[in-house]
């Protein structure tokens, strides 16, 4: 335990008190819960027990009993102190992701970080997946309704610039690195650029990112809303993801033949292009993810890739002579609000299974896919996304790609979830429904 010992006296030197572990539901929302540090060594030895029937997913009631077992890789801690109202006392505290287990010591099967880490690792031979993510979000003035807290528009200067700042300052000092933030298309909508990293580690580091900026949004006395299409008539957020595969320190997605694209990255593509209906309902897992996918609003609709062009499922950025290193492909259909063990997972299967099959994609589009006919769009091969939930839901579940990625028992209780949002969704009376019809029925 000579690990272990190291790290307490690291965080005696911090004043750190608390040990907080971070894991997710089926649906990626987080979770949490605390430890004084005293129990840390008996935590790290034996994990800590909860009831996995209150968690969306997990086990059924007569089988609720789960463990949390931490991962020591990911200790960060958070860079604030806590203080009590009479300011008398002030700690800080630490963060650590983990798996969870059933009380047999083998992993649950509802835990996706453990899918994640297991997709990854079964791929292995084809490379080391590296992602970076742009995550989109908007700050309200509170959570009761989305009203807008400036009129900034792309790169021009709405309020809270200072906020993102400090969350970039606070993610670097928990060795989280940022590429850069900016103001978003909308009006008061915003973007973090999270810089590549391994695959396990970025879905570790969307969790906590998100998490950052909710509290330093709620210190500055605004809402962070993740919400994939709170209003509807400005664009909606997404969460881009930049994908490549790495071996040996070398990019596989680059050829120096072409200075541009590997076969690799091609059928990669390819492979998210074949299944992309198929595994999109883990990409966009809400009804609204759906509200965001529709054209005039910077968000994909069709299946197909391009060079530099923006409204594409799939875009490639412009090759850099000296860069070689940052080719990659830009996956633009996932959003925020998605588990994103999951999602990547997903992803990750889809683009290998390209691989696996020698496919090739289809010619690069380089228009604005919105402006082509529906003949001109069928003659190219281009299919579109699911326009629903439920669409999206049936290709999943029928799916051999996702069978094979996803335990039975996920995802029984994921379509399960994503049914009863769908019936309760039909149910409800909106208020589209009452301004349109109340008074003239």
């Amino acid at each position: 335990m000579q690990k272990v010992d190291e790290i307490l006296n690291y965080f005696g030197i911090k004043n750190v008190k608390f040990v907080r572990p971070f894991f997710v539901d089926v649906l990626g929302r987080q979770l949490d819960f605390t430890l004084p540090i005293s129990g840390f060594e008996d935590f790290v030895k034996n994990g800590k027990g909860f009831d996995g029937s209150s968690v969306e997913g997990f086990a059924r009631t007569e089988e609720s009993d789960l463990l949390f077992f931490p991962d020591l890789s990911t200790l960060c801690i958070l860079p604030w102190d806590y203080v009590d109202e009479k300011n008398s006392l002030n700690w800080r505290e630490a963060i650590v992701f983990g798996n969870i287990y059933n009380t047999d010591k083998n992993r649950n099967p509802s835990d996706t970080r453990a899918l994640l880490e297991d997709v990854l690792k079964k791929n292995a031979g084809y490379g080391e997946l590296k992602c970076g993510a742009e995550l989109e979000f908007f700050l309200f003035k509170d959570s009761e309704k989305p009203s807008h807290t400036d009129a900034g528009g792309y790169f021009i200067a709405g309020n809270y610039g200072e906020l993102r700042k400090g969350v970039q300052l606070m993610l670097n000092k928990m060795g989280i690195k940022t590429e850069f933030d900016h103001h978003e298309v909308a009006e008061s909508q915003h973007e973090i650029d999270l810089m590549y990293d391994g695959a396990l580690n970025i879905a570790d580091k969307i969790i906590l990112t998100k998490y950052v900026i909710k509290r330093m949004a709620r210190k500055a006395g605004v809402y962070a809303s993740f919400m994939p299409k709170p209003i509807a008539t400005i664009n909606g957020s997404g969460m881009h993801v930049h994908i490549s595969l790495w071996k040996d320190g070398k990019n596989l997605f680059y050829d120096p033949e072409s200075h541009g694209l590997s076969k690799i990255a091609k059928s990669y593509i390819a492979g998210l292009i074949k299944y992309g209906r198929e595994i999109q309902a883990g990409l966009n897992q809400w009804i609204n993810s759906y509200k965001r996918l529709i054209p005039g609003y910077e968000a994909p609709t069709y299946l197909c890739w391009g060079v530099k062009n923006r409204s594409a499922y799939i875009r490639v950025p412009e090759y850099q002579k000296g860069k070689e290193s940052a080719t990659r492909i830009e996956l633009r259909s996932p959003d925020p609000a998605c588990n994103p063990y999951l999602a990547l997972a997903l992803i990750h299967a889809a683009g290998i299974q390209g691989i696996k099959e020698g496919l090739e994609p289809p010619a690069p589009v380089e228009v604005d896919i919105f402006h082509l006919s529906n003949e001109e769009r069928k003659r190219l091969g281009i299919e579109e996304l699911n326009p629903s939930l439920e669409k999206a839901l049936e290709l999943f579940e029928q799916s051999s790609l996702v069978k094979s990625v996803l335990p039975e028992y996920l995802l029984k209780k994921f379509v399960e979830n994503k049914r009863f949002e769908c019936e309760s969704y039909k149910k409800h009376v909106t208020d589209f429904e009452i301004q349109n019809y109340y008074s003239m029925l």
